[in-house]
Order: structure tokens, then C-alpha cells, then sequence
């Protein structure tokens, strides 16, 4: 296995593995105007996303973590911060500059559209040159911080692509990298299974807290089953019967060697090296957008019905043991594992060939959602607005 890979060392010592300069905006009203910058300045990246007015307590402070996030990626090397106030901007601006990372903000209220676009398009020019002149570096691989979920799930997930990332994690794990995985929803049935792996009674208390928070609300709205979200209807197509059965399948991205060192909040970036829990949704946009910004460069994605799922900062890695998905989703999918259920290959050489795509990836093969144009970048929201 490598131990080193080409990448992008950014302010506060972190590592990305591309180069995304970055026009964000802060709530939905300002989407047209980071769209027009991007549209000004070739080589940019507008994130438009449809929330950002009206928020309030909990529900705020997890919009504000995740833009914050997204734009202090590794992957992102500068900012232009747009909204429609200056107070909310600034507030984005002044999480992002922490990092050392370079930003700019712009409010629209007393300036208008045209005025706030030409600024911002100059910003964006000087930082797009910039970061063009970057070069990469060689990189240790437990300084790559990598992330999982998987999505439309079948049979051959829980028996061939989902154990193939537990193959990868348990060998990243090793050499002491940074890794993550989530789902709270997606483990109801195996939940004792995933507490009995943390590493002492502090985080096993923190993973129990978590999921039982969610069965609360499960509770409070007189939910009595997860029928129609749980499994999925394209779960169900696939052979999985019951959550329980979707649980053990998830289960297995973490490995068998693993210990889950930390619990973490939606969009909160881990403070060392381990297998880290996320509290997320199983929403494949929303939790790889909280992966992307919690700080994760590299994503993992096993499917099995397809899923053409992307990122906007984060490169999603799909890899596959469905020989029909495979087959006629072949676009979508960067790595076939398919062999696995053919007996074509161990587990051991499918982690490897996973492996060998994220070294790939990291040092700049763009992935198949990359190449298709798959941005996603989808917020989660805690409440209805006020």
C-alpha cells in the first residue's frame, strides 16, 4: 500500500486534494449573484443551496457551522462569501478567515445586484489566479481525511461493497488516519453492535445519547415504523426486507478492527485522528455536504441499486458489487468490487483496489461524478423557519 500522495497544503497545515475556488452564498437570495460571479470568472465554483432566512437557534447555528465548513475545506484554498446582509456575511467571513484561509465578503442590501457581482467578480479573479499557481506536495496518507456513506443499498451492498470500504478503513485506520462515518437512522437494530465498538464508556454514552435522540422524534410524531424512508423503496427492490437487515449492512464500512474513537455533531470537525461517528442524516446529498464540511477531502460511496450522487468540494468515490448496476451504470462507478460475490477476488484485494482509487483520486483522477457534473450540495435543516 502507498504512504504518500500528492496534495494541496493549505494556511493551517491541513491537506486538500483539489483546488476549488469557492463563491458562496450565504442564503438562497444571494444565489443569483454568486451564480453571475462564477459566470464572470472561468475556473470558479458558485455553491447555490435554497435556505438561509429565517432560521433560528439550533437550526442556525448549523447553517452557519456548515457554510463555514464547506468554505474552510482543505479542498477550497479561497473564498468569496456573498448574502444578501452584511451581519450574516460577516459572521461566515470571520469563521472562514480563522482557518488563515483567504476571504472575502460582499452584502447586497444597499449595494444591489450589479455592484455587489462586479466587486465580487475582481475577488474572485485575484484569488482564482492565485490559486492557480499552487502546486502539490507529497503528503503523508494519514493526513487524508476520508469519509463514508452508502446509498441505494441492495444484497450485494451489505455482502461485497460496503465491506470493501470496512477493508480500506481498517488499513487507513491503521496508519493512523482520520475517518468518518454516520447514517444515525440507517442503524437502527445494529445500534448495540456499533456501541459496543467505541472505545471506552464515554463515547459508547455519547453514540447512545445521539441515537436515542433520534428515536425520540420518531416518538414524538407517533411514527411506529419507518415504512416508506426505511428501508427505501429501491432497498426493498434490491432483497432488504427490514431496517435491521440494512443496519448490518451498513455496519460494515467500519471494519472489523476499527474502534470508534468520538461522537460528532452534524458538520463538526474531529480534533484527532480515529474512526469518528457523525450524527447525520442518511440523505446521500445531506451527509456527504456535512462531511464536506466537517473538513473530510475524500469520500467513499458503496452502492448497489446506482446512486449518481456528487459533491461540489468533497470527491465521491463510488464503488460497486452489483454486476447489473455495473453494467448499466457503468458511468457512475469508479470502482467495480463485483468480483467479490463472483469469487473473483477477496476482500482483501477489493479494499486494495479501493485503495488504489483514492490514492488515484487524491493525486487528481477526477471521479465519475466530477466528470458528469454531479454537484450536490444539499443543507440539512433542523426546523421548519420562523
Amino acid at each position: 500500500m502507498q504512504t504518500t500522495f500528492q496534495g494541496y497544503r493549505r494556511e493551517n497545515g491541513r491537506v486538500g486534494v483539489r483546488n476549488h475556488v469557492v463563491i458562496l452564498p450565504v442564503d438562497d437570495l444571494s444565489n443569483a449573484a454568486a451564480e453571475a460571479v462564477a459566470n464572470n470568472v472561468k475556473g470558479v465554483l458558485a455553491i447555490p443551496h435554497p435556505y438561509g432566512r429565517l432560521q433560528f437557534g439550533a437550526d442556525l447555528e448549523l447553517h452557519f457551522r456548515t457554510l463555514i465548513g464547506a468554505g474552510s475545506n482543505p479542498n477550497v484554498p479561497a473564498v468569496v462569501v456573498i448574502g444578501i446582509e452584511e451581519q450574516w456575511t460577516k459572521r461566515v467571513v470571520d469563521g472562514i478567515a480563522a482557518t488563515g484561509k483567504p476571504v472575502t465578503g460582499f452584502g447586497i442590501e444597499l449595494h444591489g445586484d450589479h455592484d455587489t457581482i462586479m466587486r465580487a467578480s475582481k475577488a474572485a479573479r485575484e484569488y482564482l489566479q492565485r490559486a492557480s499557481e499552487k502546486q502539490r506536495e507529497p503528503c503523508k496518507v494519514n493526513e487524508l481525511w476520508v469519509s463514508c456513506k452508502c446509498g441505494e443499498s441492495d444484497t450485494t451492498s451489505g455482502c461485497g461493497s460496503n465491506p470493501t470500504v470496512g477493508d480500506a478503513f481498517d488499513k487507513l485506520y491503521a496508519l493512523g488516519s482520520t475517518l468518518v462515518f454516520g447514517e444515525t437512522t440507517e442503524l437502527t437494530g445494529g445500534e448495540q453492535i456499533v456501541a459496543s465498538r467505541c472505545r471506552d464508556e464515554k463515547v459508547r454514552e455519547e453514540f447512545m445519547g445521539v441515537f436515542d435522540r433520534y428515536q425520540e422524534v420518531i416518538d414524538r410524531h407517533k411514527t411506529s415504523d419507518l415504512s416508506d424512508s426505511q428501508p427505501t423503496k429501491g432497498n426493498i427492490a434490491g432483497g432488504l426486507t427490514t431496517i435491521e437487515e440494512k443496519a448490518l449492512g451498513n455496519i460494515q464500512k467500519i471494519g472489523r478492527k476499527c474502534v470508534i474513537d468520538g461522537v460528532l455533531d452534524k458538520a463538526e470537525t474531529p480534533n484527532g485522528p480515529g474512526l469518528w461517528f457523525m450524527d447525520s442524516s442518511s440523505a446521500a446529498a445531506e451527509m456527504v455536504t456535512l462531511c464536506a464540511a466537517a473538513g473530510f477531502v475524500v469520500h467513499f460511496f458503496p452502492t448497489g441499486q446506482g446512486n449518481v450522487i456528487g459533491n461540489p468540494i468533497l470527491p465521491v468515490i463510488k464503488l460497486c458489487a452489483n454486476p447489473r448496476t455495473v453494467r448499466t451504470m457503468s458511468e457512475h462507478i469508479d470502482v467495480d468490487v463485483s468480483g467479490l460475490l463472483q469469487r473473483e477476488m477477496t476482500m482483501g484485494e477489493a479494499g486494495d483496489r479501493l485503495l488504489d482509487m483514492m490514492f488515484r483520486t487524491a493525486n487528481g483522477r477526477l471521479t465519475a461524478a466530477e466528470a458528469l457534473g454531479h454537484r450536490e450540495f444539499v443543507l440539512t435543516r433542523l426546523y421548519e423557519s420562523a
